[in-house]
């Protein structure tokens, strides 16, 4: 059987299918990493370890014979340097929702890819990408209408920019794909340098 392009060390179907829209062949190795920010982490940081940790874990986990490159991403929304992750419940959604209402926010998403490259060598690669998100005005109506669609449940700040939330977001500056989960641009170059190339004219 085919080894994938890439292993994917994320249950996120967001991230899956973005694998996919860019040609490639993925398979799933999530493995569970405790995503709790570090004593004074900034958020940069904590992204960047986060990533870097579940392409670790899912490498563990693969046996030699199927050694692929492994690729782990984590996300965060940021609103005055604290970090919002996914809401435990509704309380939590609308107050993070009533944050992020009139306001411009960062989101975090970083990549990282660990495994050896096309000449066989152990190779670590981790990227950043920031994105500024602005958001009109968001009345409660709204945001427990919002709630009510299910969507912000499992959503890192509550929302997804691909779904209903759209609606709310006035500008981005920055990717789209970052907001989602997994920057394609960022991940394309870190790919590029294990030898995956995405739509890339060969040099040999």
């Amino acid at each position: 059987m085919p080894l994938p392009d890439l292993y994917l060390a994320s249950a996120s179907p967001r991230r899956h299918e973005l694998l996919l829209q860019i040609g490639l062949k993925v398979e799933i190795v999530s493995q569970s990493v405790e995503e709790r920010p570090l004593n004074n982490e900034s958020p940069e940081n904590y992204v960047q370890r986060l990533a870097l940790e579940k392409a670790q874990a899912g490498l563990l986990v693969l046996d030699e014979c199927q050694q692929r490159p492994v690729l782990g991403a984590d996300t965060a929304v940021v609103v005055d340097d604290r970090i919002l992750g996914k809401p435990a419940n509704a309380a939590t959604a609308l107050s993070m929702l009533e944050q992020l209402s009139g306001r411009t926010h960062r989101v975090l998403s970083s990549v990282a890819v660990v495994g050896k490259d096309n000449l066989g060598q152990d190779r670590v690669e981790v990227c950043l990408s920031q994105s500024r998100v602005s958001f009109r005005g968001v009345s409660e109506q709204e945001r427990q209408a919002y709630w009510r669609t299910g969507e912000p449940a499992d959503k890192a700040g509550a929302y997804g920019i691909q779904g209903l939330a759209a609606v709310f977001i006035e500008r981005l500056e920055g990717s789209y794909s970052g907001v989602m989960g997994l920057p394609l641009f960022e991940t394309s170059e870190l790919l590029c340098r294990f030898g995956i190339k995405v739509l890339r004219e060969s040099k040999d």
